[in-house]
């Protein structure tokens, strides 16, 4: 037997006795987490099964209630974890995909139409910056040019844009 265990059995603590004193007050606390009688007298028989198992763990026989409510808590905490929620009546298809549909409105024609009118040498970073997420280093490195030259590239590229587009520089 454990010093600790020892020190309960010294103490004339039984495990009984623990459970008969503590339980109106563990009941009370895991019926305010639970909401309902009969999770909460679960919750409590559990917490206490669990509290005996580890009985030589208790470091502090004068902390006894609250290891106990500890317990009851993470009893609750492991209550949501066997829960496995139902499966959504939604559709399980990937909800970006209206995102990457073709957008037929007129400002996306208008602004397609500026960037075909752009030069290839700004329209290629643009489009490798804006549509595929490329850094200028990784658009540099594609194009066999310094990550300075590809920024220079798109800010003339955003710039002739302005323009076409009729908006302030």
């Amino acid at each position: 037997m454990s010093s600790v265990a020892t020190a309960i059995a010294d103490t004339a603590i039984d495990f009984e006795q623990l459970a008969r004193c503590h339980w109106p007050v563990l009941y009370r606390y895991a019926l305010r987490l639970s909401g309902n009688a009969h999770t909460a007298e679960d919750l409590v028989q559990d917490s206490l099964l669990r509290a005996w198992r580890s009985l030589e763990r208790l470091q502090n026989p004068a902390a006894v209630l609250g290891w106990l409510k500890t317990i009851v808590r993470r009893e609750n905490a492991r209550r949501f974890e066997r829960i496995q929620p139902p499966e959504s009546p939604m559709p399980t298809e990937d909800l970006r995909t209206e995102a990457r549909t073709y957008d037929t409105s007129i400002e996306a024609f208008v602004l397609r139409r500026a960037i075909r009118g752009l030069p290839a040498d700004y329209r290629e970073p643009l489009i490798l910056q804006v549509l595929h997420g490329l850094s200028q280093q990784e658009i540099g490195d594609r194009l066999g040019l310094s990550s300075a030259a590809v920024g220079t590239r798109l800010f003339r590229a955003r710039q002739k844009l302005r323009q076409v587009l009729g908006e302030r520089t």
